[in-house]
């Protein structure tokens, strides 16, 4: 039995770092696990100039604990009107690392997204001939299509034929939630991957609606059947290239979470690696976590892996059932619970 595991120093694909006061309360908990963070650009407003990626970066840094060694990694948030020559600059310039297509209303803070990928077809070919990530959330919106179906849908109406016609263009395929999502990442190119969150590993939709409905177990997309669940611990301790992480990580309020219309996401920065490396254990793949962690994302970005190692233990971790934040509280993933890894750094 591995009493301790010391990987290349992971970096997180997929973030949320809010801003302001919010930013400042959260930033800590991801740089102390991860070197870098791909940080959505879904703020109010959007992030879609090289400027305001620029302006926000400054804000990521200047929030920082003092002594933290964290690089954020800026995207470009996609509307109908994003200018190609905009996007080019960015990425050129080494301020945007990828672009974030957020089909209109699909999550917090997603109502100036795409409304059709047709509108933004001039930026993708742009992105394709630069080898620029397009990162994805992969959901229809429209009202007709049942929650759960909403990803297999997207696959079907809107991925598919996007990378038929531009069969070069690097996708990531965020947030992964569906065994069709799985299949579809598997039997793609290289040039398309996925990334996959935590809570997905260890949750179904048992996890919202038995016992009550549970709000801080709801995250768009949200968690589905025991089946898709499966499937998903199947890709990421499969030790493909294809699959690497991305926490997700959405901090909202308490009570915005405990209302009556409560806000989408999992705050699951604090504890993420050790949430991980639980599930690796359980499939008996812990030889794999490294990939999956620390090397399959950069080497899909072309960015350089990071030098640097960290440890974990076994050893219990106790997760508070709240963390403080802003004036209020934060109720992170795994709240109450023991862990049986302890993140050293």
């Amino acid at each position: 039995m591995t009493d301790s595991l010391t990987i290349r120093r992971p970096d997180d694909w997929h973030v949320h770092l809010r801003d302001g006061a919010m930013l400042e309360a959260v930033v800590g908990h991801t740089a102390r696990q991860f070197a870098r963070a791909i940080v959505m650009p879904n703020l109010t407003p959007p992030v879609t100039t090289v400027a305001a990626a620029q302006a926000y970066r400054e804000r990521i840094i200047a929030a920082l604990p003092e002594g933290a060694d964290f690089t954020p990694l800026m995207t470009c948030y996609l509307t109908n009107n994003t200018d190609p020559d905009e996007v080019r600059r960015g990425f050129e310039a080494g301020v945007f690392t990828a672009c974030k297509l957020y089909p209109a209303g699909a999550t917090t803070n997603s109502d100036s997204g795409v409304t059709d990928v047709a509108n933004i077809r001039g930026v993708l070919e742009v992105m394709a001939e630069i080898g620029m990530v397009l990162c994805v959330h992969g959901e229809v919106t429209s009202a007709d299509v049942d929650i759960f179906d909403r990803e297999a849908v997207f696959i079907e109406r809107t991925l598919a034929p996007l990378l038929k016609g531009l069969p070069d263009l690097k996708v990531v395929f965020e947030h992964l939630t569906s065994e069709e999502g799985v299949q579809f990442v598997e039997s793609a190119g290289a040039n398309v991957a996925a990334t996959i969150t935590p809570q997905h590993l260890h949750i179904n939709r048992n996890a919202m609606l038995v016992g009550g409905m549970r709000p801080h177990a709801y995250c768009l997309p949200v968690a589905k059947r025991e089946k898709h669940r499966l499937a998903l611990r199947r890709a990421a301790t499969s030790g493909s290239p294809k699959f690497f992480l991305g926490t997700d990580s959405a901090p909202h309020a308490r009570e915005a979470k405990e209302s009556a219309c409560g806000c989408a996401g999992i705050f699951n920065a604090p504890f993420a690696l050790e949430s991980y490396l639980s599930v690796f254990e359980d499939e008996g793949a812990i030889d794999h976590f490294e990939g999956f962690a620390s090397e399959n994302g950069p080497r899909f970005y072309g960015l350089p892996m990071n030098e640097d190692r960290v440890t974990l233990e076994r050893a219990q971790t106790e997760v508070p059932e709240a963390i403080k934040a802003d004036g209020t509280q934060l109720v992170p993933f795994h709240a109450g619970e023991k862990l049986r890894w302890r993140f050293l750094g």
